[in-house]
């Protein structure tokens, strides 16, 4: 992290928030980092704010929250809307667990397809391909 100061170039402040300086100049685009203001022939200067908030926005995007859900996350940032953000986040939970229920389907189905794989030595088809160009490829592969 850079110096405890709060006047770090664009460059510093990606290098201490872990993101490349197209995704500081692209959350400000985005609305979620303001653009300071320059000074007479000077660069734009960012503070330790900035680099917190860029951090948060990262870590809640591992969450799984989308751009416009840490939008609204950061809006809740003042302590007085705990029960807000906690809706969000069970809201996003509820989604993982659905998505997590998709992926273990799709992983059984494509078990049974390798395994078929497996099975069929010499066929002229490949399982696989047969089952993917068939209506039962549909309802087998999720």
């Amino acid at each position: 992290m850079p110096e405890q100061s709060n006047h770090v170039s664009i460059g510093a402040m990606a290098a201490a928030a872990g993101v490349n300086i197209e995704t500081i100049r692209f959350y400000q685009r985005k609305g979620l980092l303001a653009t300071p203001r320059r000074q007479l022939r000077e660069i734009r200067r960012y503070g330790l704010k900035d680099i917190a908030r860029v951090k948060f926005v990262k870590a809640a995007q591992r969450l799984g929250f989308s751009l416009d859900e840490i939008a609204a996350l950061l809006k809740l940032d003042d302590g007085a809307h705990c029960d807000e953000a906690r809706a969000m986040a069970e809201l996003k939970l509820r989604d993982v667990r659905a998505r997590l229920l998709d992926l273990q389907r799709m992983a059984a189905a494509l078990e049974a397809l390798v395994a078929d794989c497996g099975a069929t030595q010499g066929t002229v088809m490949c399982p696989l391909i047969a089952t993917l160009q068939s209506d039962e490829g549909d309802s087998r592969s999720v």
